[in-house]
């Protein structure tokens, strides 16, 4: 989200003490050099060990990048008269998360296994990488800065948006397109989904004259993107437009999802 390419990540690999075997190790780096050789990343040293306490792997990752200077995007670069487009759909995470974790509970209370084995693998399609959506912004005119939206959700992202640009944020609701999958989950426990974790989508601030285009060329990709907030004057506040009118946007400190768990 900062304009870079990925070129070589560092790992941290933790391995519990009382079950560490080495198809364990090596289960865990062919996933890793497959994820980084699609994307034509170095995995390019680290540090793995066995850990005393430790209940589960724990795999900490630092990712190197490189930039031209005069194409580095920060979030604080967003300015005022910005279109907020919010390229895929949301949650992408959380539906991915909710199916997995409570897949036992949703089919006895009706969910289809099919559906439910959608909802599982949102993490791969549309997927929570956002390399490919980032690359198409970064490459085009106007825009000031990208944010992803991860803990939180979207209404959190575009606070964090706002506050770093020194800003307001008018944000319509309305406008947001969800996953089907995800919509029926959040609806089945109560949980707004502006509020649930929301990787794999991506904000985008861009000039409003330039916004159009990128708009255009995401979907002459397949891949959706839709105008849902404006930048503006930071004595504007944080809100939302909805049928009933305008209210405070919320924020989600603590995950919508964490009422689950």
């Amino acid at each position: 989200t900062s304009g870079a390419r990925p070129r070589w990540m560092l790992t941290t690999v933790l391995l519990p003490e009382r079950s560490t075997t080495a198809a364990l190790v090596e289960d865990i780096f062919q996933q890793l050099h497959q994820a980084c050789e699609g994307l034509g990343i170095t995995l390019a040293g680290g540090h793995t060990e066995v850990a005393w306490g430790l209940e589960r792997p724990i795999v900490v990752g630092v990712l190197l990048g490189e930039v031209a200077h005069d194409r580095l995007l920060c979030t604080a670069d967003a300015r005022v008269g910005d279109q907020i487009l919010l390229v895929k759909a949301i949650p992408i995470e959380g539906t991915a998360i909710i199916a997995r974790e409570r897949r036992e509970e949703l089919l006895q209370r009706g969910f289809s296994a099919d559906m439910l084995t959608r909802a599982s693998d949102a993490i791969y399609d549309p997927g929570i990488s956002v390399v490919e959506v980032a690359g198409v912004a970064a490459e085009h005119p106007g825009v000031h800065a990208m944010h992803d939206p991860t803990e939180g959700g979207v209404a959190t992202g575009l606070h964090e948006l706002a506050h770093a640009a020194r800003a307001g944020v008018r944000f319509y609701r309305e406008r947001v397109p969800l996953l089907p999958e995800g919509e029926a989950l959040c609806r089945a426990y109560g949980l707004d989904p502006m509020g649930v974790i929301a990787s794999g989508a991506l904000l985008v601030a861009a000039a409003p004259e330039h916004a159009p285009a990128l708009i255009q060329r995401y979907e002459n990709r397949g891949i959706p993107c839709v105008h849902i907030a404006d930048l503006v004057p930071a004595e504007q506040g944080c809100t939302m437009e909805m049928e009933q009118g305008n209210l405070p946007l919320p924020r989600y400190d603590s995950d919508e999802i964490t009422r689950l768990f």
